[in-house]
């Protein structure tokens, strides 16, 4: 089968109403979305396609969203590899932790 960014454009279309619906993101509008995301299912595909024995994903990321393409169960009907698209969020509010000083032993 021939894997394309065609195959997986009803996952777009969800996570780009979701990302209009739900995500702030200063970095990109929901055109540079949906562009992003093409390029990081191309990305995916192109990692699956080239994964090693005994891998089962593959994976394509920006600062933003994280792809991840998995080989469906054997006994699946799927024709096709599952798609995540996952949002990296984070918050304005999110308070970082002070570095902890390191314990040297003698």
């Amino acid at each position: 089968m021939d894997l394309t960014v065609d195959l997986f454009k009803a996952e777009i279309a969800d996570a780009l109403r979701s990302y209009d619906k739900y995500i702030l993101c200063l970095a990109k509008t929901p055109e540079d979305c949906e562009g992003a995301l093409q390029r990081l299912v191309e990305k995916a595909i192109k990692a699956y396609q080239n994964r090693g024995p005994g891998l089962r994903h593959g994976i394509a990321l920006d600062n933003q969203v994280t792809i991840i393409l998995s080989q469906p169960p054997e006994d699946s009907i799927l024709d096709k590899p599952l798609c995540g698209i996952y949002f990296n969020l984070s918050s304005p509010y999110h308070k970082k932790r002070a570095a902890q000083p390191v314990k040297v032993e003698r």
